[in-house]
């Protein structure tokens, strides 16, 4: 399954499209997610296209500056080239899209060994969330969202005041604990410099690079933003 970049990234879309309620349709062979909570527009999706595919997307992603197109590659240089014929600016070039045999990830709840924090997780349209609390703060949270038998993993953030105190993995356990209510068989999520560490920590791998292009200069983390 891991040699089917393009099949992974059509289930990670749709696993982060369900965690985020976004719209999904397709360009072409290619899936699109609206991202109506942030920019309120389309970002496009493509793993390794040909370069007439590329110049499509590209076409489409530049009529608007607001919009985004995502590639999964590992030839960075080949799609920066062409992404700068098209008129699209790389705005992010350090994430990546990993991915783990969810058998090694523990089922069971983990348990929080500081007094001071609560966790707290639900379940609303599909989408399972872990929080993180002190008293009324906001410490860590996450969320994840099953399509088939993969569990897509989002969103993992530990606020400032509280990170290097393990929350990271720990908001991790408690999503895959709550995947487990379903018959999962791999995870996948997109994740950033910092995140590609703890997720090694935790087992998983890399699967592919990622490049974000966009008629603009404006990027984020799509793992986060």
């Amino acid at each position: 399954m891991v040699n089917d970049i393009t099949g992974l990234l059509e289930v990670w879309v749709a696993g982060w499209a369900g965690c985020r309620g976004y719209r999904t349709s397709s360009e072409g062979r290619f899936p699109a997610a609206l991202r109506a909570d942030t920019t309120g527009e389309w970002e496009f999706f493509a793993s390794e296209p040909t370069d007439s595919e590329f110049a499509a997307l590209a076409a489409k992603t530049a009529e608007v500056p607001a919009r985004g197109l995502t590639i999964l590659t590992n030839d960075h240089a080949r799609y920066s080239v062409l992404a700068l014929q098209q008129g699209l600016n790389v705005t992010s070039d350090s994430q990546a899209m990993m991915i783990v045999d969810m058998e090694t990830q523990d089922a069971e709840d983990p348990w929080l060994s500081d007094d001071d924090l609560a966790l707290t997780t639900s379940v609303q349209d599909g989408v399972h969330y872990a929080v993180v609390r002190a008293g009324e703060t906001l410490a860590a949270s996450g969320r994840v969202f099953v399509v088939g038998d993969t569990a897509v993993f989002d969103k993992i953030i530990t606020e400032p005041d509280f990170q290097r105190r393990g929350l990271g993995s720990f908001i991790m356990r408690a999503l895959a604990a709550q995947a487990f209510e379903h018959d999962v068989s791999s995870g996948l999520l997109l994740a950033s410099l910092d995140g590609q560490k703890l997720y090694s920590h935790l087992g998983w791998t890399t699967v592919s690079r990622v490049l974000m292009l966009s008629a603009s200069r404006d990027g984020a983390d799509l793992s986060l933003s």
